[in-house]
């Protein structure tokens, strides 16, 4: 009797956990479709509950940084850009969207520091240095 028992404890659980690794991968990837599709309200749900399942998931945050830019929402977006650097410092796209972020800002030194990261760990965004450097002078005081 209690091998039976302990037989079908031991397959609840199983199931349990393949049911919520699963789950950690699918809420991802749900999420970004609906992004793909511009449903940024649904797609944000899903985002953060991925979050909830695997915190450290870099592009989880950074997808929300995306939508929190669309729905104008700076505070967030940076927190979620600091986030992402935070997980990996040299993510690329993070940086570029928060120097960008801290240009729309005029905030000249934190542009300045990040658009110096990004040539040190540049692979795809290495023209995009350009970009940045051209909108940070537009800032300085002529």
């Amino acid at each position: 009797m209690d091998r039976i028992k302990i037989f079908f404890l031991t397959l609840l659980l199983t199931f349990f956990f393949a049911k919520t690794a699963l789950s950690k991968n699918s809420y991802f990837a749900e999420g970004e479709k609906l992004f793909i599709e511009k449903k940024y309200s649904k797609s944000k749900f899903k985002f953060e509950k991925d979050i909830v399942f695997n915190p450290k998931n870099e592009k989880s945050y950074l997808y929300l940084a995306k939508i929190f830019n669309e729905e104008k929402n700076e505070i967030m977006e940076e927190q979620n850009l600091n986030t992402v650097i935070l997980l990996n410092p040299q993510n690329e796209e993070a940086i570029f969207l928060l120097a960008l972020l801290k240009i729309k800002k005029s905030d000249y030194s934190e542009s300045e520091k990040l658009i110096k990261n990004i040539i040190k760990v540049c692979i795809t965004f290495c023209g995009k240095e350009k970009e940045l450097k051209t909108k940070l002078e537009n800032l300085q005081p002529k």
